[in-house]
């Protein structure tokens, strides 16, 4: 099996997928890049048998259920494609923690199978195991492992994947989805009907407002993470933060009208960001 190869095919997936924010970007550094990318193919096909396509729930958590057990043959020392030596390479290289992609195929597994949150502390255990994880591996990657610092970068990871959230609001109903909690919802009088005919009325606007204010708070709190980093991964980090309060602004300049206005970041946006996220 060819590794180089594989890290190869790895990167231009990585650059061929749309995210909020480029996967491997020009300031992660050279020699990491290969790794990162290996990580958001474990990651992304994962999501894929998660969540595209027209197979049955069963069938996904079989075909996760599989997914699992490669992961753990892999780690054995066990290949069945480049792929897989090339995620064992990286794992063991870097010396990453095998929980943090167990913790992942958990996450997708759930998605699969629960569609509603009764609170937000409920909401909070799907990031620790969607999001989080990805943040601890990329700071193991640069040989940061302090528990403050995986405490601060959890707080960011969360927040992403919550912006995510209010941002596909629409998109993630439509597949049957809705990642308000129900507590919530009830308390701010937004039933589903309100979603299926995406009416911005107050009683929405009110939930979304409520939930993009403490995203915001949760952005604030793990932005102490950057005292942990320094060169390119602090400006990484710092764009990426940026990026994530940009899509919630948005958000706000569009009256919390989230299920007709989707926020998305241009080229424009991203450039400009990038130039902020040198300044302090």
């Amino acid at each position: 099996m060819e590794v180089d190869s594989a890290y190869k095919e790895a990167l231009d997936y990585a650059k061929n997928h749309y995210e909020n924010f480029p996967v491997v970007s020009v300031l992660v550094p050279k020699h990491l890049r290969k790794h990162v990318a290996i990580i958001y193919w474990f990651a992304r096909t994962a999501d894929d048998i998660a969540d595209e396509g027209s197979l049955s729930s069963d069938e996904r958590i079989k075909m996760l259920d599989k997914f699992e057990n490669r992961l753990l043959e892999l780690l054995k020392g066990n290949f069945t494609s480049s792929f897989e030596l090339a995620l064992y390479t990286t794992i063991k290289v870097k010396n990453l923690s095998s929980d943090h992609f167990y913790s992942l195929l958990k996450a997708f597994k759930q998605d699969v199978v629960k569609k509603r949150y009764e609170n937000f502390y409920a909401l909070l255990g799907y990031c620790q195991n969607s999001a989080n994880p990805v943040g601890r591996l990329i700071l193991e990657l640069n040989e940061i492992r302090k528990s403050e610092a995986f405490e601060f970068s959890d707080k960011i990871c969360t927040a992403l994947q919550l912006t995510n959230f209010w941002q596909d609001s629409a998109i993630d109903f439509a597949k049957g989805r809705i990642y308000y909690p129900e507590d919530e919802m009830q308390n701010f009088g937004v039933i589903e009907k309100m979603f299926e005919l995406k009416e911005n009325n107050l009683n929405l606007k009110a939930l979304v407002k409520h939930n993009v204010e403490r995203t915001e708070k949760l952005f604030n709190e793990g932005n102490k993470l950057l005292e942990y980093l320094n060169g390119r991964l602090k400006y990484e980090i710092k764009w990426t933060i940026l990026g994530g309060r940009s899509i919630l602004k948005q958000i706000e300049k569009n009256n919390y009208n989230v299920l007709q206005q989707r926020p998305a970041l241009t080229k424009k946006d991203f450039f400009i960001l990038l130039l902020k996220s040198f300044l302090k």
